[in-house]
């Protein structure tokens, strides 16, 4: 991303031209969506987890959690520079049907709430997801851990574990 924006910077024409006006509309573009992946960011408080960035923010209720998983977007779905579709980044596929997704890296966690599941990609995903799971149970509420969670399913279709 870096890259893109200096080339556009230094492609730039100094003069009076008909590429100006596009080429600052390129930047503030790419502007834009560099200011929303750096201020991506996780948080979670007594209710809720919170993924939030700049035009895009989700928040999941933690009584409504029903699993948690790790997910890699390589594995879902295709990505790109621009991620998904739409404002919130909407993405499909073939696994789990449409999901949001706030992320910054490829990995994460994928967590079903609603009916639309969200993947966030945390700096220890692991570590979320075994908080996130401490903290959904602390409502008496079973949650389903994907593979490689600690209780999690050995990663079998059909073999979902069920923490209580």
């Amino acid at each position: 991303g870096v890259v893109i924006v200096v080339l556009l910077i230094v492609a730039r024409p100094t003069g009076p031209s008909a590429l100006t006006n596009p080429v600052l509309f390129l930047d503030a573009i790419v502007g834009v969506f560099l200011a929303r992946y750096a201020s991506t960011s996780y948080s979670m408080d007594s209710d809720r987890f919170h993924a939030r960035r700049l035009f895009g923010s989700r928040s999941l209720r933690l009584e409504n959690v029903r699993r948690i998983e790790l997910a890699s977007l390589r594995d879902l779905s295709p990505t790109g520079f621009f991620g998904g579709w739409g404002w919130r980044g909407r993405m499909w596929s073939p696994v789990v049907g449409s999901f949001d997704s706030i992320h910054t890296r490829s990995s994460g966690v994928m967590i079903y709430e609603g009916e639309v599941p969200l993947f966030v990609s945390p700096k220890d995903p692991v570590g979320l997801a075994v908080e996130l799971s401490r903290r959904v149970r602390s409502y008496a509420v079973g949650v389903e851990l994907g593979p490689g969670l600690p209780g999690g399913s050995s990663g079998e279709p059909g073999a979902p574990a069920r923490v209580q």
